[in-house]
């Protein structure tokens, strides 16, 4: 049998860990038999040291085996679901969601809740007055086959992959969270281990992104489509840009709202963009042929799709949505070309506002956030609007403003606009 010492020891010296060494050692760390600072040695070593792609693999795979796998082969459509690494307005899952499931596939999203600067899609459903994240493998199961629906957006069980959370959370405290291999395994072992039969990722690049730099990014693409190809899924991902943010919004209830927009035929073009790229590579490795998810918005079944969802998890598709009791707008200082709005600085000034939390568990403002009124390219006046802070606690719009200072920039001439989509990876 392996031990904690030896696994460490064999990669802090450079060299390849055998498969008995990480099933060993994930188990024993998720039973508790390896102390955490033996398996924080061994995440640093890896951080250091990489991992190949037999090594990766395994990791994903002994991650998978510390719990429960998902099937949905009872469902009588293909099923594909998206995974976004986050970012600043990224409220993308909301439509695509119903527009892919109007197509014809069955789309269990498994989402999560914000921590920090980036939001969580759960915490924006959650803003839908008793929508409900928590559905049995049972309830899922049910909407996804049902004919009028064919969407979940719902949190992953207890049971989903149990070590990944316990090896984040010693990540994110160790100074290891930037490991490539680690980032893609905790992914996919969730991913694979849910059941779908195709996958699209979006990979976020920029600064409101984890990965910084297009090598990363592009890097982490193709580390996580070479996990699923391993496991027979096809996978699929598109690299974005998160330098500025995705649309007019950055909150919970805020970002609903501009998804309906989209829904309604409407909305922000970037979002649009975005959703109907990512709509039809789903919709291609479904299988399902030369649909057209844009079809689905101008026929207005993708808002059926949307409404019919929100009800099967307990929510109100017609109620109004929450607003916050207090605004505070930022202005331009002088006439010009808005060159810059920084992702990073409107996502922590969002984060400050109460759209998100500092630590697991915390509550969260619905109706906290932040409003764009113009975008990079825009030609701006002095005086008018930038930005509209929301929250229901005035106190924090200090710590808002801060946080926004100096992350936008006005010239005399627009720059050259950066593309949306980066690259794409995979068949």
């Amino acid at each position: 049998m392996p031990d904690a010492v030896s696994v460490i020891a064999t990669k802090r010296d450079g060299h390849t860990l055998s498969s008995d060494q990480i099933s060993w050692m994930v188990d024993a760390y998720t039973r508790g038999e390896v102390a955490d600072e033996q398996m924080s040695a061994l995440t640093m070593a890896i951080l250091l040291r990489g991992m190949d792609r037999g090594e990766i693999r395994q990791w994903t795979e002994a991650m998978i085996a510390s719990g429960s796998r998902m099937d949905f082969s009872s469902i009588s459509r293909p099923t594909v679901d998206k995974h976004s690494t986050g970012g600043i307005g990224d409220k993308i899952t909301l439509p695509l969601a119903p527009i892919v499931a109007a197509c014809g596939a069955a789309v269990p999203q498994l989402s999560g809740r914000g921590l920090g600067y980036t939001g969580g899609t759960l915490d924006k459903l959650e803003s839908i007055p008793d929508w409900r994240a928590d559905l049995t493998a049972e309830e899922m199961t049910r909407i996804l086959d049902d004919p009028a629906v064919g969407a979940v957006i719902c949190a992953a069980g207890a049971d989903l992959a149990p070590a990944d959370k316990k090896l984040y959370a010693l990540r994110d405290v160790t100074g290891t969270v930037e490991s490539i291999p680690m980032i893609a395994a905790s992914i996919m072992s969730k991913k694979i281990a849910e059941g779908t039969g195709a996958l699209v990722l979006d990979v976020k690049c920029g600064s409101g992104a984890f990965m910084k730099s297009l090598d990363q990014a592009r890097e982490l693409a193709s580390t996580m489509v070479e996990l699923g190809t391993d496991a027979g899924v096809r996978t699929i991902a598109l690299v974005t840009d998160m330098n500025t943010p995705l649309g007019w919004t950055a909150g919970n209830a805020l970002e609903v709202q501009e998804s309906l927009d989209v829904l309604a035929g409407g909305g922000p073009s970037d979002i649009v963009e975005l959703t109907l790229a990512l709509a039809r590579e789903m919709v291609a490795a479904a299988g399902l042929g030369d649909i057209d998810p844009a079809a689905t918005l101008r026929d207005g079944t993708a808002m059926d799709r949307w409404r019919a969802m929100i009800a099967a998890q307990g929510g109100d598709p017609a109620a109004a949505l929450p607003t916050a009791r207090e605004t505070h707008d930022v202005t331009a200082e002088r006439d010009g070309v808005l060159t810059r709005v920084d992702a990073m600085a409107v996502g922590i000034a969002a984060w400050r506002l109460g759209a998100g939390r500092a630590r697991q568990g915390q509550a969260v403002q619905a109706g906290a956030g932040v409003r764009l009124h113009a975008k990079e390219g825009d030609r701006v006046t002095k005086g008018q609007p930038l930005f509209t802070l929301h929250t229901d606690t005035p106190e924090k719009f200090d710590g808002a403003l801060e946080a926004l200072g100096g992350g936008w920039d006005i010239g005399d001439v627009a720059e050259t606009a950066r593309p949306l989509i980066l690259d794409r990876i995979g068949s």
